[in-house]
């Protein structure tokens, strides 16, 4: 994983609207062979060359969840960041992502509700400049006051 940003905690009351945070990952045959076992799903458009060749992707894809999850990194990691709690998260896959490709995952603070220590942010996944994934998420921020 390539991070682009430092990890850590950015507390509800030093974020401001337009910050963005990211991180760069290639997906790998053991990156998706891993998440096949953690998650239990095996679909062989995943996992087996030769079916997948006669699907749609005409190969095989990473589970759209394993690409999802490198948003989850980025909020987890970097924005807001340590002790964050997901509230909820809308997602829209766009594209396949193949073993192989650089995924760029990003997150841009849109909205911020202060006294419920509310984040929204716009997510998005990129490989090779084009749109594979894009949402939002809503995140309970980390405060000062509870540290």
């Amino acid at each position: 994983m390539l991070d682009n940003m430092p990890r850590g905690t950015i507390c509800i009351e030093d974020i401001e609207i337009g910050m963005c945070r990211h991180l760069r990952k290639q997906v790998t045959d053991r990156d998706i062979e891993l998440f096949a076992e953690v998650s239990t799903d095996c679909n062989p458009v995943h996992l087996d060359d030769d079916y997948a060749m006669e699907t749609i992707f005409e190969g095989r894809i990473a589970h759209g969840m394993l690409t999802a999850s490198l948003i989850s990194a980025v909020i987890g990691e970097q924005l807001p960041g340590h002790g964050t709690i997901y509230l909820g998260q809308s997602l829209k896959f766009l594209a396949p992502v193949r073993p192989g490709d650089m995924v760029l995952a990003e997150v841009e603070v849109t909205g911020i509700d202060h006294s419920r220590r509310r984040v929204t942010m716009d997510c998005r996944c990129i490989v090779d400049g084009k749109p594979v994934l894009k949402g939002e998420a809503v995140v309970l921020a980390p405060s000062k006051k509870f540290d």
